[in-house]
């Protein structure tokens, strides 16, 4: 990793910049497939597999008693801690309900909202290198809690043409019953037109690869909603004299690991951490299996000494990180400071594996700095919000001038007269 000590406002612009990924004419390609897969359907997408995951399926969707099979396999160990996981999920986001509040904003007008599921919803769970069966429990737990009607799964099959059983085993805790195997870019547009066997939903949620990404955004802005932007995994520590450089070292690998292209940053005021966090990078990278990945993201990467606690969280914000670590002996006044991460950190005892895994929160989260305006996947990503109003008689004497002397300040007369034949019958007594 980079060092800066006491850098320049333009050092810090530069070093900030995430990793450009190659685009490539990804957009073109998307485009190309989604024509194919609306021509040919279930069979474009049994050859793209071939094709792209080198595996050759006969049959897209999994049978609930296939699902079962492989996912009786799991150790009890691993059953018992994604059990764990989910108790801690489903109650985190079961708290998220809104319950309705009906408010009479005027004497005898009625105003109110209900939250209301979206009906179909799709979830696309990476199965590469790492199969991330945490993100079905962290997508499928809070579908179920809000309430949806049909959940769809996607997912790469293995040079078996099976899927990993631990995503099996999170996917039967979630109730999720519809997996397909189908991965990248054709699962998104899959999952957005529908095909033969797999049907189209109205929102897709999940983490991918640039391909993945560039194929969400296409169906976005096309045909579907889609959770957030997207792109590779990112963390930043803040930290003070009181951290543990061994820590640190353990959070910023745990991101690194992720892939070349994801990228950790060390915010300090104690220049003594960067060699002791240097030392620990190097102790623990060599005993990761994954130490190639995390080793090129660390390139990518950069460590920060400020002058005081002030300027950390002024680069804090700056940069809107994913994952934000506060490991300071006083997290909460840094905390309450923060404007832009997608979730936070606080003290020593709390890394951010915790939230990818089993405190409760969500870790599907917006990155390349989309934390400025995006909040990470709740209950509400799987919800929509219907407005209602009921006036009575009453209500409408009252208001209705005002809606009248409105509209016809905006020439629409027909929206005056809605009110004003109202108003009429209420005062010749014919209602």
């Amino acid at each position: 990793m980079r060092r800066l000590i006491n850098p320049t406002t333009q050092e810090i612009s530069e070093c900030l910049t995430r990793p450009v990924l190659e685009s490539n004419d990804l957009k073109e390609l998307v485009v190309q497939m989604r024509k194919d897969i609306l021509f040919r359907g279930d069979i474009a997408l049994i050859d793209y597999t071939a094709r792209f995951d080198r595996v050759n399926i006969r049959t897209l969707v999994m049978e609930e008693d296939e699902i079962e099979a492989i996912a009786e396999t799991v150790s009890p160990e691993l059953k018992q801690a994604i059990q764990t996981a989910a108790k801690n999920i489903s109650r985190f986001h079961e708290s998220q309900r809104i319950d309705v509040k009906k408010i009479e904003t005027a004497p005898g007008i009625l105003c109110w909202q209900e939250q209301k599921a979206i009906e179909k919803v799709g979830l696309y769970i990476p199965g590469g290198t790492a199969p991330l069966f945490s993100t079905v429990l962290m997508l499928g737990l809070p579908a179920q809690i809000a309430g949806c009607k049909e959940i769809v799964l996607c997912t790469p099959p293995n040079q078996e043409g099976e899927i990993s059983p631990a995503i099996a085993y999170a996917a039967q805790i979630a109730g999720i019953t519809k997996i397909v195997t189908v991965g990248g870019i054709q699962a998104i547009i899959a999952m957005a037109y529908g095909t033969e066997s797999v049907p189209s939903v109205d929102k897709i949620f999940g983490p991918g690869n640039q391909y993945v990404t560039a194929a969400k955004q296409v169906v976005g802005a096309d045909q579907c909603a889609i959770d957030m932007p997207a792109g590779p995994s990112e963390v930043m520590v803040i930290a003070d004299k009181s951290a543990y450089p061994a820590f640190i070292a353990a959070d910023l690998l745990s991101q690194a690991e992720h892939g070349s292209d994801s990228q950790v940053i060390l915010v300090t005021d104690h220049p003594p951490i960067l060699d002791a966090v240097a030392e620990e990078l190097d102790r623990q990278l060599a005993l990761l299996g994954r130490k190639v990945l995390a080793n090129d993201a660390l390139e990518n990467s950069v460590m920060l000494c400020v002058s005081d606690q002030h300027k950390m969280i002024e680069i804090a914000n700056q940069y809107a990180a994913e994952h934000l670590i506060i490991a300071t002996e006083k997290p909460n006044d840094i905390a309450s400071e923060i404007r832009h991460a997608g979730s936070v950190f606080m003290g020593h005892y709390t890394p951010e594996s915790a939230g990818d895994y089993a405190s409760g929160t969500n870790h599907t989260l917006p990155t390349n700095g989309w934390a400025r305006s995006y909040s990470g996947v709740n209950l509400d990503a799987f919800t929509k919000k219907i407005t209602y109003q009921e006036i009575s008689a009453v209500g409408l004497q009252s208001i209705g001038n005002t809606i009248e002397v409105m509209a016809a300040a905006e020439s629409l007369d027909a929206h005056k007269n809605a009110v004003t034949v109202r108003l009429n019958q209420l005062s010749s007594n014919e209602i």
